[in-house]
């Protein structure tokens, strides 16, 4: 892989962690309930909404640990390399999943 293409893979990955960073944030968020609960109806809701809001919050932490995961490795220069069994991982595979770890032959295989 060229030093571009790491380059241009670097860019993609800080932009998407920036945007992870945000949509964390707001989703972290306490919802603003109100003190005027009239049943347990509105509680169940509420409660309902605050699960919601933490499980997307947990998705984008995941994926942002998945991309921190590939920033190191650009850093330490074995980005684009399969973690599994150290082949090349596709220019495919990363154009689609650019903190891809594996290579497409170890992810069918898990």
């Amino acid at each position: 892989m060229t030093k571009d293409e790491i380059k241009k893979y670097k860019e993609i990955l800080e932009a998407e962690k920036a945007k992870l960073d945000k949509e964390i944030e707001e989703h972290e968020k306490l919802v603003d309930m109100g003190g005027d609960i009239d049943g347990g109806d509105e509680e169940s809701d509420e409660a309902e909404e605050m699960g919601n809001q933490l499980g997307i919050s947990h998705a984008f932490r995941t994926r942002r640990e998945e991309i921190e995961g590939a920033l190191l490795r650009i850093q330490n220069g074995t980005y684009g390399k399969c973690v599994k069994c150290g082949g090349e991982i596709s220019k495919e595979v990363l154009e689609i999943v650019p903190e891809s770890e594996l290579c497409a032959k170890c992810k069918k295989a898990s």
